[in-house]
């Protein structure tokens, strides 16, 4: 059974930074490309960022590009967050992506509990 489990978030200022950790333990077969997803009350999750399973290649959402950085070890997947804006308050969360396919569209069904992000001043 496949668990995400998010970490990191708060509450930062308008142009501070968080930094983001996602574990995903039980997925079978190889390395998995990752990606960072978002909500917020009302609307659609929508995507933010995914990253290949070697780490090599990575995409970002438009509204987060240039500030936002996915990275991966061995052991998590990362989402460095700067220049943080009150539109990035939202619940983030990780999900395995098909990176070469569509890496917007998470491929796992089900979602770990997400971490709050909250931007305000």
């Amino acid at each position: 059974q496949v668990h995400l489990m998010e970490s990191g978030g708060g509450l930062a200022q308008p142009g501070g930074s968080l930094r983001l950790s996602c574990i995903a333990s039980g997925l079978s077969g190889s390395d998995h490309a990752m990606g960072w997803f978002r909500r917020t009350p009302g609307k659609e999750r929508e995507f933010v960022a995914a990253i290949s399973w070697h780490g090599g290649s990575t995409v970002y959402a438009d509204s987060v590009k240039g500030r936002f950085t996915i990275s991966r070890d061995i052991a998590k997947v990362y989402l460095q967050m700067d220049s943080l804006i009150p539109e990035d308050t939202a619940v983030y969360y990780c999900n395995s992506v098909d990176y070469y396919n569509n890496p917007e569209r998470a491929t796992i069904g089900s979602w770990g509990q997400g971490t709050q992000v909250t931007v305000s001043s």
